[in-house]
């Protein structure tokens, strides 16, 4: 039997079943014609004229209107020779209708009337709609199924109906099954792709199909924007799926004009619709998302390469750079959703208790400059996860940064925008995975510094109407010998006063020193204090010699002011700019940003414990018997005297099993994280909100960027520190010390340059942006000596003396660095 056959009788039989043959005293049981038929469904009609045609089942002679209406659409759709119509009569596509254009198209050695159909399609909205849909019967499914029980049974004949010929697509298509009711897209992706592969492949097509979308897109953009299409008919959403399978997207025929114009278009859908974009391509998997995200990051450094941006001419004000980057936030959530997520474990924000009175800033208009919480992105609450809640993203969150953009963005204009212009102007901050950390920082220290401008003239303000000295600064009085007392009465005061006047610029004075804090004094301060607060010996943080990190101690007698102190130093170092030595594990700062700590975060806080832990998971024998595990626990305490702790009431009675020890793993976590250091935490992350609260630090960055932005990167390039460096006292670069040191500097190995970074800033990290943005400067301290070179933390300056040779220069530098305590020698 040929193809042809077997197509018409199936046809036959499918249009038997849902049609009938038009005779009301049929008696035929498989005929919906027949009084005591139970009507199909079109996919399980389908199936079932697959089986009828294999048995070879009854058909009915359709009454002369029926035989002519079929007889009609088997024309319309395989007679070769009534197919020079043009095909125009075909309204929508499936995969069996592009087969059968594509098989006239290869017999007629032409293919225009393929372009043409295309063409027309693919500019129809309702034709996108209607095509490939998943609930339409595919042919081509069901004639593969006959071909092959033939080829298993080549002795089996079937016989053929007088009225042999052909027809349009119908036959089985399996319901797929999908738990998510939000995933339900009619398409049927499996076969758009086969199409779309057998098409991207011939000349002309991708001509056809960019016209076609430049003639679509505006039409889309009006439905959408005026007419409210998605809410009457969810599936026009249809059309953006189909568009979207174009492998072909990113290619420059689409970049120039279609691509934009149908990024603009989608923007325009609501976020319901978005979202089930998304929903869907993290469905799809990690290809479907990376090419998205390569199509859209083309389509953005495409145009910025293309086009010059300066400040009146911004690229906030690009549409399709503005486009681009709204697609891609789809993309970056779809990397989110597809990969380890966790959106339970939430720490709860502390919030102030909210006054009825009005601030002078809602006084003086300002109240959308410093409006309190964090923004919320409509797209992230419609989906119900943020960026913090992933752990591990499908793609990198560094591959969705797109350094053209980040070489153009004007980032105090795109803060105004973010802050003040937020409905009316785009700003790149509402995509924060777009910038890299060094822009987001400069989008903070603009933030940072008006807030301070702010605080400045509000307090000259009060002192007008009060008669007061004004006191436009954040000034701190310490004594060195007290420095934690002093700062903590201070700073305690100053919260519990006048919070408010911790968003001022920093000025710190020592006690009976002169001298004018420009930065340096403030950095000395915070690295006092925090050489005082990190001494094992005060016994508020422990410390783990292999990992060499911090953790908050459990059984400390501090009281919870010193955590919020140490809180409000690392608030007031992000404000003002400054870089930390400290050395806490990353799971501090998820918690910062609102996440409770899970067994993950183990590895790097406590090691040993989630190596036990992880050996307890994929332990194969007897857990009760070998391990002899309970759900009570012990630690230690201040003292080094062992603490029982009942992970469940009567946790001693409760053995670990293997059924139970995934539940024993998790409270573990949970105790040795959150619950455990409750108190301490809770006053630490209170002091560091009391200073970040109004700030878009959250909204901003990422746990790992937070980090960077308190402690500086670990990625060192003394290259770039060696141009930017600064020489004082007559030595200039030229000079043969200078480059007898860059030498000896370049041939230290990781540790040593480490040494010779915390010896001349006060800390062993980079700050964000790199060594080039550190501003050192070396100055002439005598002529040779045996004197060893010494330096001042606070300015980032290194005291050399003038040796005189480059072995003596390397042998007292290196006895400097490994020998310097703590801040220096000096």
């Amino acid at each position: 039997m040929n193809r042809a056959t077997a197509k018409h009788l199936i046809e036959r039989y499918f249009r038997q079943l849902t049609e009938g043959c038009g005779n009301d005293d049929c008696t035929n049981e498989i005929c919906a014609s027949c009084p005591d038929f139970r009507s199909l469904d079109s996919n399980t009609a389908a199936a079932k004229a697959l089986d009828l045609f294999k048995v070879n089942a009854k058909l009915c002679n359709p009454n002369p209107a029926k035989k002519k209406q079929d007889s009609d659409l088997v024309n319309k759709m395989t007679d070769v020779g009534n197919a020079k119509e043009n095909f125009s009569d075909v309204n929508h596509l499936t995969e069996t209708t592009v087969c059968t254009i594509l098989s006239f198209c290869e017999e007629e050695g032409d293919y225009s009337t393929l372009i043409h159909v295309l063409g027309r399609i693919f500019s129809n909205a309702e034709a996108l709609i209607k095509s490939f849909r998943s609930d339409e019967p595919d042919i081509s499914k069901a004639l593969d199924s006959v071909e092959a029980t033939d080829n298993d049974n080549p002795e089996k004949k079937t016989p053929i109906s007088e009225e042999a010929g052909a027809s349009s697509s119908a036959a089985a298509f399996p319901d797929e099954d999908v738990s998510d009711p939000s995933l339900e897209v009619l398409v049927d992706i499996s076969a758009l792709r086969r199409v779309y592969d057998k098409l991207l492949s011939l000349d002309r097509v991708d001509a056809a199909l960019v016209n076609a979308l430049i003639y679509l897109t505006p039409n889309l953009e009006l439905d959408l924007e005026y007419l409210d299409v998605y809410g009457t008919n969810p599936e026009y959403l249809n059309i953006f799926v189909v568009v979207l399978e174009n492998t072909n997207l990113h290619s420059p025929e689409y970049l120039e004009v279609a691509l934009p114009q149908f990024c603009k278009a989608m923007c325009k859908l609501p976020v319901a619709a978005l979202a089930r974009l998304v929903k869907l391509w993290a469905s799809y998997g990690l290809t479907h998302i990376r090419r998205m995200m390569e199509t859209f990051q083309q389509l953005i450094t495409f145009t910025v390469v293309s086009n010059d941006y300066d400040g009146e001419n911004l690229v906030n004000d690009d549409e399709s750079v503005v486009a681009g980057t709204q697609c891609l936030k789809l993309a970056y959530y779809a990397s989110i959703l597809a990969g380890d997520v966790d959106v339970e474990h939430n720490e709860e924000d502390i919030e102030d208790p909210e006054s009825d009175e009005l601030t002078l800033h809602e006084l003086l208009g300002e109240e959308r400059l410093y409006k309190k919480g964090p923004r919320v992105d409509p797209l992230q609450k419609e989906l119900g996860v943020r960026s913090v809640d992933c752990i591990k993203p499908l793609i990198p969150h560094e591959e969705f940064v797109n350094e053209s953009l980040n070489d153009v963005v004007e980032m105090d204009k795109d803060f105004t925008f973010f802050k003040v212009n937020a409905e009316t102007k785009f700003s790149f901050q509402s995509c924060p995975f777009i910038l890299n950390v060094i822009t987001k920082n400069q989008g903070l220290y603009y933030d940072n510094r008006i807030r301070m401008y702010s605080e400045r003239r509000l307090t000259a303000l009060y002192s007008m109407v009060q008669g007061q000295q004004p006191n436009p600064y954040l000034k701190l009085k310490v004594r060195r010998d007290h420095i934690i007392d002093d700062a903590l009465v201070r700073l305690e005061m100053i919260s519990m006063e006048n919070p408010s006047d911790l968003k001022k610029q920093l000025f710190v004075e020592f006690e009976g020193e002169q001298g004018v804090d420009e930065g340096g004094v403030s950095k000395e301060f915070f690295q006092l204090v925090l050489e005082e607060i990190f001494n094992p010996d005060i016994g508020m943080f422990s410390y783990d010699d292999d990992t060499k990190l911090f953790w908050f101690n459990s059984s400390s007698l501090e009281n919870e002011a010193q955590y919020t102190l140490v809180g409000l130093v690392l608030g007031l170092a992000i404000y003002n700019n400054c870089i930390l030595d400290v050395h806490f594990p990353m799971v501090v700062y998820r918690k910062l940003m609102g996440k409770k700590g899970i067994y993950l975060d183990l590895s790097d806080s406590h090691p040993a414990l989630f190596q036990s832990l992880k050996e307890l998971q994929e332990y194969g024998g007897d857990v009760e018997k070998d391990m002899m595990l309970t759900f009570q626990i012990s630690h230690m305490d201040l003292f080094g005297s062992p603490i029982l702790y009942d992970l469940k009431e009567d946790g001693e009675e409760i053995p670990v099993t293997k059924e139970n020890r995934q539940e024993f793993v998790e409270m573990y976590s949970d105790y040795i994280l959150n619950k455990s250091v409750e108190r301490q935490f809770r006053a630490f992350k209170k002091g560091f909100q009391i200073v970040t609260n109004e700030s878009p630090l959250k909204y901003l960055f990422r746990p790992e960027e937070v980090e960077l932005l308190i402690c500086g990167s670990r990625k060192l390039d003394f290259e770039a520190l060696e141009k930017t460096t600064e020489y004082d006292g007559g030595y200039s670069k030229d000079s043969q010390i200078i480059k007898d040191f860059w030498e000896t500097i370049h041939s230290f190995g990781e540790e040593q340059k480490r040494l010779f970074l915390q010896f001349t800033t006060g800390t062993d990290r980079a700050p964000v942006g790199g060594l080039g943005k550190l501003k050192m400067i070396i100055a002439k301290n005598g002529s040779d000596t045996d004197r060893l070179p010494t330096s001042h933390t606070c300015f980032n300056a290194l005291l050399l003396p003038e040796y005189c040779s480059k072995e003596k220069l390397k042998e007292r530098l290196l006895k400097a660095i490994t020998y310097a305590k703590g801040f220096g020698m000096l």
